[in-house]
């Protein structure tokens, strides 16, 4: 899916354990890298040396953020934790960027974020209505100080942290840093994914998804339960289940399977990919039609692609070339320039497409102008005619759990009566959308719930119904940026 129009995963956590002192800050950069698709605002790395932090963050991508000279900088150690970040409007301040560090009577403590609180507002309230001084607008900020908060009544950080679970409500996959502990923890909904791996050396490694594990040469061990609470020391690996609940109860994002991830991550048991090729047979299931070729917009659309061709026995082909020169982070203000960067970052292959019936798969339509343009690509190198098909359902409504969901009056879904009206908004012969249903079982093997709230509107916790989602940008001082 193109940038110009889409939907933004906030971020992605990492965290290191090693039982010696070593160069952790360049392993955190090569995990940052691999997570690199989950936030390409901004991005931070904390390295902890026998309690005494370094930090380096800055706005940019993880290549121009961090240099061999200033990864030097930070020093050597036995832990770092590193964060990767796409930040809502509004969210641009450096006091939002992550890793947040946090120095109290208690110790040093770093913290990284991936999700958004609902409950964000009355926690931030609290604070300040007892003093309390917040230096941006993230939720990261609430949770790093109620865990400050409950240090200091609780015998161990591990117990803070429980504390702290108590009192939050919505997604948080966390990667929390002391003096002497690494501590990762994820909501008992698990709306956000988070494993835990290890390399050959015996280090333990935490990270959003399996594919960190692999730049570095470390092993998935497993995934971190919805609920759980993982201590690493020099003492072992601690697990803490109070939170913990049965797994089929949990409602994980089930676009981290059709668009977020990567297609080689394995999430919550399920690899990627393989979700990603059943959505495109469960769409050639639901939406057959006439054609002569199955392309895939990259990167997203291939695998589902692939797996519409694989089950419908139209021939798959390579319909578009896209630059790889140009980040994600290329984009223009004005909707002609948006226009004219998708010629740029994409380009059909008229010997792929001309006169032939084309079936165009891609994982979502957000407002519909990337789109149509794309169609518009496919018209021009000769396609006969051109059939679209989404694998996820409409967007119809916001999401409060750490997605950028655009607001509700400007999703295409809700501007338009049917399905038929919106293939005609954007230029196609016919649309097609996986339904929600088929959704639900796509991450074959999963063995947990899903959410599919910006689909259906059914949400897995109560979430705040009297703000809309514009209301819910700019409220910065009661509902914090999504992060």
């Amino acid at each position: 899916m193109i940038v110009y129009d889409t939907l933004h995963e906030e971020c992605g956590v990492f965290g290191i354990f090693e039982t010696k002192t070593s160069d952790v800050s360049h392993t955190a950069y090569l995990a940052l890298y691999a997570l690199q698709h989950r936030g390409q605002e901004s991005c931070g790395i904390v390295v902890n040396d026998d309690g005494v932090f370094s930090h380096l963050k800055g706005h940019g991508l993880v290549h121009e953020v961090f240099s061999e000279e200033n990864l030097r900088g930070l020093g050597k150690g036995n832990m770092a934790i590193g964060h990767v970040r796409y930040s809502t409007t509004g969210g641009r301040d450096l006091s939002n960027v992550q890793p947040l560090v946090i120095r109290h009577i208690k110790g040093n403590m770093a913290l990284a974020h991936n999700g958004n609180l609902v409950n964000a507002d009355e926690i931030r309230r609290t604070f300040e209505l007892s003093g309390g001084i917040f230096h941006g607008s993230s939720d990261t900020e609430s949770i790093a100080y109620t865990i400050a908060a409950n240090r200091l009544k609780s015998s161990s950080t591990e117990e803070a942290v429980l504390r702290t679970m108590d009192s939050l409500r919505g997604a948080y996959s966390c990667v929390v840093m002391t003096a002497t502990k690494l501590i990762a923890f994820r909501d008992p909904n698990g709306f956000r994914p988070l494993s835990l791996g290890r390399t050959p050396d015996g280090a333990y490694v935490v990270a959003s998804e399996s594919c960190a594990f692999d730049s570095i040469g470390a092993e998935l061990v497993r995934d971190i339960r919805p609920g759980e609470v993982v201590v690493i020391s020099r003492q072992g690996v601690q697990s803490i289940g109070e939170h913990c609940s049965d797994p089929k109860d949990s409602s994980i994002c089930v676009f981290e399977y059709i668009y977020f991830a990567r297609s080689d991550s394995v999430l919550d048991g399920a690899s990627v990919h393989r979700a990603r090729i059943r959505a495109g047979k469960f769409l050639a299931k639901e939406h057959p039609v006439e054609a002569d070729i199955v392309i895939g917009v990259p990167d997203s659309g291939l695998d589902a692609a692939m797996g519409y061709a694989e089950e419908s026995g139209i021939p798959y082909g390579i319909g578009f070339v896209k630059n790889r020169y140009i980040g994600r982070s290329f984009i223009e203000p004005s909707q002609e320039q948006r226009e004219d960067a998708v010629r740029i970052k994409l380009n059909a292959i008229r010997e792929s497409i001309a006169g032939k019936r084309v079936i165009m798969i891609d994982d979502s339509i957000v407002r519909g102008t990337t789109c149509a343009r794309i169609v518009e690509l496919l018209r021009e190198a000769g396609a006969k005619e051109v059939h679209m098909r989404v694998s996820s359902p409409p967007f119809r409504h916001a999401c409060y759990f750490g997605t950028d969901v655009d607001s509700d009056d400007r999703l295409i879904a809700n501007r338009y009566d049917s399905v038929e009206e919106i293939a005609k908004a954007i230029g196609v012969d016919t649309l097609g959308y996986l339904s929600v249903e088929a959704t639900k079982q796509l991450a074959e093997g999963a063995g947990v719930g899903f959410c599919t709230g910006c689909f259906s509107g059914e949400y897995p916790i109560p979430v705040p119904k009297e703000i809309t989602k514009n209301k819910f940008d700019q409220k910065i001082g009661e509902f914090a940026v999504l992060d």
